[in-house]
């Protein structure tokens, strides 16, 4: 039987990332709310076996070569606004 449950000082930020999130999904914001508690608590159980397989589907469909961690880095970072990138490098430092 489902339960009830009835949340209390959500913060503002949190409130309306729900709220949009929900009217772009078309639901309510109750719906929204067990949809985001279902991801986290009851991830996809996905065996060993297949995870093994997906991971070597994604090594088969890169490019020949080799990846230097420069390089890799770098891809990590394009598009970031310089300030993301500086305290990324700055707690991976720390």
């Amino acid at each position: 039987m489902p339960a009830t449950l009835t949340l209390r000082n959500i913060p503002d930020a949190v409130y309306d990332r729900l709220k949009l999130s929900a009217r772009a999904h078309r639901r309510t914001m109750s719906s929204e709310a067990i949809v985001c508690l279902e991801v986290v608590l009851l991830p996809a159980r996905i065996t060993p076996t297949e995870r093994l397989a997906r991971a070597r589907e994604l090594r088969a469909a890169l490019p020949e070569g080799t990846f230097r961690a420069r390089d890799v880095d770098a891809l990590k970072r394009e598009g970031r606004p310089a300030s993301a990138v500086n305290s990324t490098s700055a707690s991976a430092s720390g």
